[in-house]
């Protein structure tokens, strides 16, 4: 086929078509401008220009082949189902590179869409694996390292494989972001038939009631799920087990009284829960990585601390984590346990000696007296000796130590993951914090309701008896550093939607609100809640 007889079936059926039929006799003069074109439109610095640099300007898409066909088509029904997996539709502009490609009619044209499908496969595919959003940009307290995989290797790897395994093998294969994508399919399905109906205009509901406001709480129930259809206007035993389970599901105290905090989550809208379980997709995404067969998984709004061993929780305790202001907040990232510190000193942290010991030695050099006061060299100061009046926060010159006991602010064993934000797992004497509901009162780290337990679990690994072992140590009040044998993995999260082991739902408060911001920068990107079929 001559040059201008190739044009001319370009403009009939679309360059993208007629190269498929005919590039084989385009000339070696057409092959040039498209791959100067092509270099042009890829630029050098982007995955898309390394690529083609490095193969030479050949073609992936827009070749003769049925492989090229097929490329083709993969990639477009991959995007259409970008909106299953939560992401930002609109980024990937399928109307747009469909139009494109019809309307394209000379060489440039083709070079260029050959260009934008491989932007367009590296965007969605990146964004697929790791997330659409990178994390600390919404939350700077999210310092999670997300292990992006180089973009140029997207191009490489697709024009390698099968494009159904490439983006099969793309996001999570996690139980949990299966179980997130099931749940936001049904929510999408019932949001079109109405979703939970009313909310109940009560303030509390309690066994034996009934009443207007009996009939609205069983009604949402029903359409949640909890309860069985009746016409029962009391609060029955049915329905004091029904919320019993919308609390267990939701990290309430199960009481079985429909109180102001249980209210509230029960009129949280269907809306919402959706926006919670885009957010997890996310987040899953942002871990989508090997996490350890053995691996330690805290989430911040569970209040909970796992030991995961090949899929399977094998111990669980409950936890405390920052409070919810200034600098207290415990932040998301992941790292390695290596070893443990049984009767640990509590070597007091800058800024809680200078903004809270400070001002009461101030007043009051006794103040504190359980904490010791040392030297640059770790030498005991005598407190009687020491004008702290004369100090400022920055100028102050010594340190704090609690030593080993009971009352150490650390209890009697701490579980070290060495990182630049001072974060760790430990045993503390106030026990009683771990009967609230809402456990955020530290200053960051992590506390464990049965860190001895939480121990043995670590020990077990490396000793015949593990219990034997730790309280051999403990009993000597000495500060002993235990290493680990293998280090073990830790991931601090904050999932607000996550499954139970059944693979169903669960939802946790946003503490921190940290997946409201996450939200809103989704669907700042394009992300949007839609109901199946509309």
């Amino acid at each position: 086929m001559k040059p201008n007889r190739f044009l001319s079936a370009c403009r009939t059926l679309g360059a993208v078509a007629a190269l498929a039929i005919c590039a084989g006799s385009v000339s070696a003069q057409q092959i040039t401008a498209f791959q100067q074109v092509l270099a042009a439109a890829s630029a050098e610095e982007s995955a898309v220009g390394t690529f083609y640099r490095t193969n030479g300007y050949q073609p992936i898409w827009t070749g003769p082949s049925e492989e090229a066909r097929e490329r083709r088509a993969a990639l477009f029904d991959a995007l259409d189902q970008a909106a299953l997996h939560g992401l930002p539709v609109s980024r990937y502009d399928v109307p747009g590179l469909r139009a494109r490609m019809a309307s394209a009619r000379t060489m440039a044209d083709v070079a260029r869409v050959e260009a934008e499908l491989s932007e367009t496969l590296v965007e969605f595919a990146a964004n697929l694996q790791f997330g659409a959003l990178t994390p600390g940009r919404v939350v700077p307290d999210i310092r999670r390292e997300v292990p992006y995989t180089d973009r140029t290797l997207y191009l490489s790897q697709f024009a390698q494989m099968t494009p159904a395994a490439f983006f099969r093998a793309l996001p999570p294969q996690t139980s949990e972001y299966r179980a997130l994508m099931k749940q936001k399919l049904i929510f999408e399905q019932q949001m079109l038939e109405g979703g939970w109906g009313a909310t109940v205009n009560a303030s509390v509901l309690e066994p034996g009631d009934s009443g207007n406001g009996v009939v609205a709480l069983r009604d949402r129930l029903v359409r949640m799920g909890y309860l069985d259809r009746s016409l029962s206007r009391d609060y029955d035993q049915k329905m004091r087990s029904a919320v019993e389970r919308f609390q267990a599901d939701h990290g309430l105290t199960v009481d079985g009284v429909a109180g102001a905090d249980t209210m509230k989550e029960i009129n949280v809208s269907m809306e919402a829960r959706l926006k919670s379980v885009l957010v997890a997709m996310e987040r899953e995404r942002w871990t989508n990585m090997d996490r350890g067969d053995r691996h330690i998984w805290v989430n911040l709004t569970d209040f909970s601390a796992k030991v995961i061993d090949d899929g399977k929780v094998t111990f669980e305790t409950r936890s405390v984590i920052g409070a919810d202001r200034g600098d207290r907040r415990s932040p998301e990232f992941s790292d390695e346990m290596e070893h443990m510190v049984i009767n640990p000193s509590w070597y007091v942290p800058r800024s809680i000696v200078t903004k809270e010991y400070l001002p009461k030695l101030k007043r009051n050099p006794n103040a504190v007296s359980h904490i010791e006061i040392t030297d640059s060299r770790g030498r005991r100061v005598n407190r009687n000796a020491v004008n702290f009046a004369a100090y400022s926060a920055r100028s102050f010159p010594f340190s704090m130590r609690q030593p080993p006991s009971r009352r150490n602010a650390l209890g009697l064993v701490k579980f070290m993951f060495p990182n630049k934000y001072n974060i760790y797992l430990h045993d503390t004497p106030q026990k009683a914090l771990f009967d609230r509901e809402v456990r955020a009162f530290s200053h960051g780290c992590i506390r464990l309701a049965q860190p001895f337990e939480f121990a043995y679990t670590l020990l077990a690994r490396q000793s015949d008896d593990p219990k034997a072992t730790f309280h051999s140590i403990l009993d000597t009040g000495r500060e002993t550093k235990v290493e680990l044998d293998q280090k073990v993995p830790v991931h601090i999260v904050y999932r607000t939607a996550l499954a139970d082991d059944r693979g169903q739902i669960e939802y946790r408060r946003d503490i921190y609100g940290r997946d409201a911001a996450i939200w809103e920068a989704l669907a700042a990107r394009g992300v949007v809640l839609q109901a199946q079929g509309s």
